[in-house]
């Protein structure tokens, strides 16, 4: 499997390219067909490579779900509570915010007021949950820095139930958007020092 990922990082195969054959395969590193076949299965389950019927073996594409379950998982095994989830996002969420204030994009501007309008029409908490959630991603995409989008999409999912179990939006519903739409504003012009800070207020 490592020679595969070293072939991957050498920069020879990228995103949403097909690997070679396992015969191929075989031949140029020099082991088993079953070795190979074996590594392919490993990248599979690790959510790097997908395997098309009767079209082979390709990179995957999109890559932000593969963290999503292993966190989840380890998460729920480790007992972390609540309190760490938001201390989690208080080191990350900030940060995203001002990376965002320089970098986004009009599309991503029109996604995020059209999600406030979401907000701002329902009373449901667990769609509110749920749009907050896509709100915080969005923001990450916007920062133009994948890893970190990524890891905010991974863990977006215990933010979500996050947001849910505290009962913010059925505690001050109002207060809780009005802070959305004030990080909005300074992202839209372009204040990355103001998206910080309304960031970190927000989660305070």
């Amino acid at each position: 499997m490592k020679q595969i990922k070293d072939i991957v990082k050498s920069g020879e195969l990228k995103r949403g390219d097909k690997l070679p054959s396992e015969r191929e395969l075989a031949l140029r590193l020099n082991v088993s067909r079953t070795s190979v076949r074996e590594a392919i299965k490993a990248l599979e389950t690790l959510g790097l490579v997908e395997s098309k019927h009767g079209g082979g073996n390709y990179i995957k594409n999109d890559f932000e779900d593969i963290l999503l379950e292993p966190l989840s998982i380890a998460f729920m095994l480790l007992g972390s509570n609540n309190s760490e989830i938001l201390e989690l996002r208080k080191v990350i969420e900030p940060e995203v915010a001002f990376m965002a204030a320089k970098n986004i994009t009009e599309n991503e501007i029109k996604e995020l007021e059209n999600i406030i309008e979401k907000l701002s029409k329902t009373t449901d908490s667990k769609i509110c949950a749920s749009l907050d959630k896509e709100f915080h991603y969005v923001i990450a995409k916007a920062s133009k820095n994948h890893l970190l989008s990524t890891i905010v999409f991974s863990v977006s999912s215990l933010i979500e139930e996050y947001i849910d179990e505290s009962k913010m939006y059925e505690i001050d519903r109002e207060k809780v958007i009005n802070d959305h739409k004030i990080i909005l504003e300074a992202i839209i012009s372009h204040d990355s020092k103001k998206a910080f800070i309304e960031s970190k207020n927000h989660l305070n």
